[in-house]
């Protein structure tokens, strides 16, 4: 497929055309061991079936990986309003005391409202109260105390997706991270790094294959489901993203020498794209993005990139239809559902040329 039939920028979109039957028995429950034994598939003129150990193959020396080093904090929280049982996900940091969240029941709560979260170790007040269950919780700690508070009640905020008839366990807490994740702030797993070991990046790095390190902090936002029927009236959740001078510095450098720019996951990718310029280039960002990425967007920066399966109708699938080509990208799922590959955050992963629209 050449692209011909893409979507031209801006042009209307049914959230419908993202649809497809996914057998619940497809969403991976467990990550396999080792995380680089995953299954990948490789999407450009052909699909070809290898697994994630196979990337310094697949990629070219002189290639720049990008990853995002967010690490993932246990930003689910349990507690009361009185006599009232109140849950709230966390996922977004609004100051150092405050956090936006969902909340459930949300109905039961109002502005000035105090919830005590870990049987009342953790009180915070509602500040403000807004739609689709959204509140903005002012905790009576802040900062470092109030990152350490998070880390001994909360638990690790696992996709819906994911059933465990407890919540979370203690294999989660090390499963649902990166073995290279060091800023903490995100409430959802970049799930396409979750795939890495050491022994994999000393591999590429032999290979010649780069890495650089950007940060954006995952909101729970990316769990939420698209109600509206036209992709235009979807609105996307900030996060906070940060692409540092060295980051930068080796992405110029790997375009000078003729490498491609190989994004780790669809969070390095709307980073990368929001920070990129006309030409290409990167520069150095810090910031919200809201970027949404649908078919007819035109990519500046990014060349490749690796990602997990994702659901129907989500935003995560819209994105890379709009890399890869919708049509190729359904014919990619359609041989990944059939060849038994798994989908989600604890899934396997696929590897995705770009296919500019023409």
């Amino acid at each position: 497929m050449d692209g011909s039939a893409e979507p031209r920028p801006g042009a209307p979109m049914k959230v419908a055309d993202f649809d497809f039957d996914l057998p619940r028995d497809l969403i991976a429950e467990r990550p396999v061991e080792p995380r680089d034994a995953a299954r990948l598939l490789h999407v450009h003129e052909r699909l070809v079936d290898c697994h994630v150990r196979d990337l310094p193959d697949l990629l070219r020396p002189g290639d720049l990986m990008v990853f995002n080093d967010t690490r993932v904090i246990p930003a689910r929280l349990y507690g009361r309003r009185g006599a009232a049982r109140i849950e709230a996900t966390l996922h977004k940091q609004e100051t150092p005391q405050s956090w936006r969240a969902f909340a459930r029941p949300a109905k039961r709560l109002r502005p000035g409202d105090r919830v005590d979260f870990g049987d009342g170790a953790l009180p915070a007040e509602v500040v403000e109260k807004g739609e689709g269950g959204e509140v903005v919780l002012r905790f009576a700690l802040s900062g470092d105390a109030l990152t350490e508070a998070l880390e001994k009640i909360g638990v690790m905020p696992l996709p819906p997706y994911i059933p465990r008839a407890y919540g979370p366990d203690a294999r989660d807490r090390a499963d649902y991270q990166t073995v290279y994740a060091r800023h903490r702030g995100a409430v959802a797993a970049p799930t396409a790094g979750l795939h890495f070991t050491d022994d994999l990046l000393a591999r590429l790095a032999a290979r010649g294959i780069g890495r650089a390190f950007v940060t954006l902090h995952v909101g729970a936002g990316t769990f939420l489901p698209v109600k509206v029927e036209d992709t235009r009236d979807h609105v996307m959740h900030a996060e906070w993203g940060r692409i540092d001078r060295a980051a930068a510095e080796a992405i110029a450098a790997a375009r000078a020498r003729g490498g491609r720019l190989v994004a780790c996951g669809t969070t390095a990718l709307r980073l990368l794209e929001s920070a990129a310029r006309e030409d290409g280039s990167v520069a150095p960002f810090e910031g919200d993005t809201s970027l949404f990425i649908t078919p007819g967007y035109r990519f500046k920066a990014v060349d490749v990139l690796l990602t997990n399966f994702h659901l129907p109708r989500s935003t995560l699938f819209m994105l890379v239809a709009a890399f890869a080509g919708l049509e190729r990208m359904r014919a990619a799922y359609e041989h990944a559902k059939r060849a038994g590959y798994r989908f989600y955050s604890y899934g396997d992963a696929c590897l995705l040329e770009h296919a500019p629209c023409t």
